[in-house]
């Protein structure tokens, strides 16, 4: 077991709460547990302990959301987000933790400006894009390869999906099923990277009933916000966690 002092020990429950709350209520909340999670440990050795708890998580959302997915968005994607986690694999394997933490920043603040550019650019760019090739290859490979790099493609999928236009809980349950699905891929790479060992998922098991209360949590809230404010609440989000990653 790891060995944490008081304070660490209160803000990884925070975190795993949160991990919950991210899966069935807003997903770019994520990116601020990817930060908090590195400040605690190492910043590779937090990419392993996380992924488990993450994969509790993916799979109580796709449980409660599993009517609430646009496939034909997901399986566009697959393809260019397999040559993502393949590519964050090989960068994965030659980084080191100072160094993955800004390029996990600079990343999500790019599609965070990508997004605000949309808007500003006209309703004729905002009815290409949605549609274009290179913007779904765009999209898939930067979320493979930020969710093998960091577990950080909460962004990019915020971005991906918010430009698709689907209603919150649509926007959830089709965010559930990729992580669910990128997430189990990431296992061996992760196993044989050293990322994930039997201490890990000893420390993780722990952790799984302050998930489920997270994920609960989320259900309630989601209800509760109008789509506007959960929009912007999103990139609010997104945007604090990568810019703590660039500049702490």
């Amino acid at each position: 077991m790891f060995e944490l002092s008081v304070i660490q020990w209160i803000m990884v429950i925070i975190c795993t709460i949160f991990i919950g709350f991210t899966k069935t209520g807003l997903s770019s909340l994520g990116i601020l547990v990817v930060t908090i999670l590195m400040y605690i440990f190492p910043a590779k050795a937090s990419v392993g302990i996380l992924l488990p708890m993450l994969i509790v998580g993916d799979l109580f959302a796709v449980t409660y959301y599993r009517k609430n997915v646009v496939w034909s968005y997901l399986l566009s994607l697959l393809p260019w987000v397999l040559a993502g986690i393949v590519a964050g694999y090989f960068v994965l394997d030659q980084v080191n933790s100072d160094q993955l933490k800004p390029l996990i920043g600079v990343l999500v603040l790019a599609l965070i400006i990508l997004h605000f550019s949309r808007e500003r650019l006209g309703e004729r760019f905002n009815q290409l894009l949605p549609a274009s090739l290179w913007f779904t290859a765009l999209m898939g490979i930067l979320a493979g390869f930020t969710t093998m790099i960091g577990n950080a493609a909460g962004g990019v999928m915020a971005i991906y999906l918010l430009v698709k236009g689907l209603p919150k809980q649509d926007f959830v349950g089709t965010g559930a099923w990729f992580f669910l699905f990128v997430n189990v891929i990431k296992i061996p790479f992760y196993i044989y990277l050293g990322l994930i060992t039997f201490e890990t998922i000893t420390f993780n098991l722990w952790l799984i009933p302050t998930i489920l209360i997270g994920a609960m949590i989320g259900v309630r809230v989601l209800k509760l916000l109008p789509q506007k404010t959960f929009q912007v609440l999103v990139l609010g989000f997104a945007a604090i966690g990568a810019i703590r990653l660039l500049f702490g």
